[in-house]
């Protein structure tokens, strides 16, 4: 989750067992902190699940550029001379 400039903090009474340890199955089975894993399920309960980042979409699809292909073929010869 991002951090704000200014974090909240709540003191939750009263937590039922069957939640707490719900809670800390989670928490160790992700390997998180069980502070995580609650505000995890109160931010997916509250605003919906955390949505993934696709980076092909961000970025964009590769587009074939065949000059831009010459120029990385010509870079990668290997000059004989330079390796004796």
């Amino acid at each position: 989750m991002k951090r704000q400039a200014r974090e909240l903090q709540y003191t939750i009474r009263g937590i039922p067992p069957e939640v707490d340890r719900a809670l800390r199955r989670k928490a160790a089975r992700h390997k998180q902190s069980l502070n995580q894993v609650v505000v995890d399920e109160l931010t997916a309960a509250t605003t919906g699940p955390r949505k993934r980042v696709d980076f092909h979409d961000v970025l964009g699809k590769w587009t074939p550029d065949p000059a831009f292909d010459r120029i990385l073929a010509a870079e990668r010869r290997i000059d004989p001379e330079k390796w004796k």
